[in-house]
């Protein structure tokens, strides 16, 4: 075709069509910014097993706290006449479950207690397990929570200096640390169990020695990446001080991971505890924890696993729970450690 002919010819709105059936590709697209906070939450709400986790943590945190109050039972009432009775709840005997009945005969119309109820049964000196359990559940919880305390206010404190400063100042704080985490932790218990009456204080202090050190590790590795970057070189040449450095700019780019690490230093604490109570370095009687209350059941356990089983499966719960709730914060925070 000419040029005269295109001049005579007539174009149409339609005979011209873009080569796909939109152009919106071509399009640029504006989305709205979201914070980093949002960010993590919504990493973390995909996370179906940290989701289970903090469901399971609360319920248990609500459980520790008003589990106690549920009855009429204290921690330490002793009814030797109710003694070894197997858990028996409402509505569910007449289901066939927890009901009573231990080898066929229903203990509580024998004894003539056919309008009493004990959730997890009674031990071998009559106290109620279930409150027994959630009482062991919150002195378990104070000494895990205290553990996280110690950790940020010592552990982070601690590593935070050390990877700063360097030098030897580094060198003399590692090798201190080095020599308080190779004493055994039983014997340091062990030692003030000599001097401290055996307890929650204890055990606490017990922590506060050697339990602080994990944290402190992280948190040097992670002020030695971080103190040679530009942002920190910048606000050493403007001439700001050393510890406005380390808590202004090293430590909110650090708080993910010390969130992290803290949250796996709770069922570390909670093992601790349990272990120290389990082997008799931990809360003295008539106190429960859930260590002390499985120290208590393994001896009937053959004959009366009802003691026993309540606690431990709290206790797994707890721990299975906050291993799922540090995953997935992990994960959140720091999506590529999936792959690793």
């Amino acid at each position: 075709m000419t040029l005269e002919e295109m001049k005579e010819y007539e174009f149409l709105d339609d005979d011209f069509k873009f080569a796909h059936n939109e152009n919106e590709h071509l399009i640029d697209r504006s989305y709205s910014s979201t914070s980093y906070l949002k960010d993590v939450l919504a990493n973390f709400m995909k996370n179906k097993g940290a989701i289970f986790g903090v469901v399971v943590v609360v319920l248990i945190i609500i459980l520790a706290i008003i589990g106690p109050y549920l009855n009429d039972h204290t921690y330490k009432s002793i009814l030797i006449e109710q003694a070894s009775l197997p858990p028996r709840v409402p509505l569910l005997e007449k289901l066939g479950v927890f009901d009573g009945i231990r080898n066929g005969v229903n203990l509580y119309v024998e004894r003539g207690f056919s309008d009493l109820y004990y959730w997890f049964g009674s031990d071998t000196q009559g106290r109620d397990i279930f409150t027994r359990v959630w009482e062991g559940t919150r002195v378990s919880l104070i000494i895990a929570f205290t553990a996280v305390i110690i950790d940020i206010m010592i552990g982070m404190v601690y590593g935070l200096i050390s990877g700063y400063f360097g030098g030897k100042i580094d060198i003399f704080m590692q090798r201190f640390a080095e020599i308080l985490n190779g004493i055994p932790q039983l014997v340091i218990v062990t030692l003030l169990g000599l001097v401290l009456p055996p307890g929650i204080v204890s055990i606490i202090f017990a922590l506060m020695i050697t339990g602080w050190i994990g944290m402190s590790r992280i948190s040097r590795a992670q002020v030695l990446k971080l103190k040679e970057h530009e942002y920190i070189l910048a606000s050493k040449t403007l001439g700001a001080r050393d510890f406005a450095i380390i808590f202004k700019d090293i430590l909110p780019n650090i708080f993910g991971q010390i969130i992290i690490m803290s949250m796996f230093s709770i069922p570390n604490a909670i093992f601790m505890e349990a272990y120290l109570s389990f082997v008799g370095l931990g809360v003295p009687a008539p106190l429960a924890s859930l260590g002390s209350l499985i120290n208590e059941g393994y001896k009937s356990i053959t004959v009366m696993p009802h003691i026993i089983t309540s606690s431990i499966v709290v206790l797994a719960l707890l721990m299975l729970s906050f291993n799922l709730f540090a995953d997935g914060l992990r994960d959140a925070f720091d999506p590529k450690m999936k792959q690793v």
